[in-house]
């Protein structure tokens, strides 16, 4: 992980001094600049993960108009970079305003070493989520049209889709996305945000299927330094990064009770409180969810809390599997070719007929994510400039007419779960069920795959 970098603003050499000691002890590098002019060089030279800034650098001046007309000229530089304001007045109508004009905090000098430190952890981090979610809002740009979000999509089973989102999206509605493992439901949400008035704001992304449930409330609402062995410093949970955003949680029909339990008090009442610590936080989030099982059927059974699904699925958007889409098949494929060409700097610009053919009829148990593996596989097999069949790679992903017993392990095994999710239309929970896995290890060995 690289070595965070911050920007201390002040006119007074043993303050800056104090503070560079400070931080270094932390791990934290450190630049300083004494006047706004400096302040701005410095930006233009090099990229930070905070500034920690005075709000007056003239003598004798203590009304802070220097450090706002600063912040202002530092938020059209770097708008995602966190700001954290010093000022030794205690004046809360200039701390106030500075918040206004986008500070993210404020320090009163003299200051208390654990508050600033922990000030300057939690900003480092949210700026780190921050310009993650812009740089997903970039990656995202080739799946929209030029003021509006579009999928790459001309398949008829996907204009339903397309309609929601365009209805949904603006509205702050939460909306719960089900479908098969990789068929785009990831990209829904990225589109969802793109279109509401939150899309200035973070779009933060976890998959909470993953977290163990030791670890679920720390991720998802944050600790406090001491919270528990191993909790070194403070740390933001997802919701509070998400706040005034868009908070996407994957594979949500995966948690358990428990963590239904944790999660529905959330959205009921909007407090957040960090493991170990009894200070409530409000946020102010939408919930965009997403999960490959029938959330109807896992409240049936049990093991979805009814009064959570209400809250979370004000409206349903069903992403069709890849396969009940087969117009769409030439349009990802042609996508996914041109970005690893440019990736990896091929020569490869198409598919022989024979090739395009086999991705027709390939039956797609890993939908859009499989093809995106087929076709990158592709781009760095084919010796020439169209991609043959022995490219794509799809006889050893289970479906050539070789006899099990001649497969090698790792072939077998792939066979195996193709087999079962084919059998059980996509449903990962059911394909598990089938060959005596849990829903877990059916996810390892899935990712194992590329699946």
């Amino acid at each position: 992980m690289p070595t965070p970098r911050i920007l201390i603003a002040d006119d007074q050499a043993d303050v800056l001094t104090a503070l560079r000691l400070l931080l270094k002890g932390e791990g934290i590098a450190v630049e300083t600049a004494s006047s706004p002019s400096a302040v701005l060089q410095a930006l233009s030279e090099g990229d930070f993960n905070v500034v920690l800034m005075d709000l007056n650098y003239s003598r004798d001046t203590t009304s802070g108009v220097e450090g706002l007309e600063l912040i202002d000229k530092i938020r059209v530089i770097d708008s995602t970079l966190p700001i954290v304001v010093m000022t030794a007045w205690g004046s809360v109508e200039t701390a106030v305003e500075a918040m206004r004009r986008g500070a993210r905090d404020f320090v009163q000098k003299p200051w208390e070493n654990e508050r600033l430190l922990a000030i300057v952890r939690n900003q480092i981090e949210l700026g780190d989520a921050l310009r993650s979610s812009r740089k997903l809002e970039a990656e995202n740009s080739l799946l929209r049209g030029s003021g509006f979000p579009k999928m790459i999509t001309e398949a008829s089973t996907m204009q339903p889709v397309i309609e929601l989102i365009r209805r949904i999206g603006p509205s702050d509605a939460n909306v719960m996305i089900t479908g098969e493992h990789g068929s785009g439901k990831e990209v829904v949400a990225a589109m969802l945000h793109a279109m509401s008035p939150r899309s200035t704001k973070a779009l933060i992304a976890v998959n909470v299927g993953g977290l163990a449930e030791g670890v679920f409330e720390s991720e998802m609402f944050g600790h406090v330094k001491g919270a528990f062995t191993g909790a070194n410093s403070d740390r933001i949970g997802r919701f509070e990064l998400a706040d005034e955003g868009t908070l996407f949680l994957d594979e949500i029909a995966n948690i358990t009770m428990n963590q239904q339990a944790r999660l529905l008090r959330v959205l009921e009442t909007g407090d957040v409180e960090r493991v170990g610590s009894s200070r409530v936080r409000k946020v102010n989030v939408r919930m965009i969810s997403a999960t490959n099982a029938d959330p109807r059927k896992e409240v049936e059974e049990g093991r979805f809390r009814e009064d959570l699904l209400f809250r979370l699925n004000a409206v349903e958007i069903a992403v069709p599997p890849l396969r009940r889409r087969p117009e769409d098949i030439p349009l990802l494929a042609s996508h996914f070719l041109h970005r690893y060409t440019r990736r990896y700097g091929g020569r490869v610009t198409g598919f022989e007929p024979a090739a395009m053919r086999a991705l027709l009829s390939h039956p797609w148990p890993g939908n859009v994510r499989e093809l995106d593996h087929v076709v990158q596989r592709a781009v760095l097999m084919a010796p020439g400039e169209l991609a043959a069949v022995s490219d794509l790679g799809l006889s050893a992903r289970g479906a050539a007419a070789a006899p099990i017993e001649e497969m090698s392990l790792d072939d077998a095994e792939l066979h195996l779960i193709k087999k079962a999710l084919d059998r059980a239309a996509g449903s990962v929970s059911e394909a598990a069920k089938a060959l005596g896995l849990s829903r877990s290890a059916m996810y390892r060995r899935m990712e194992k795959h590329g699946l």
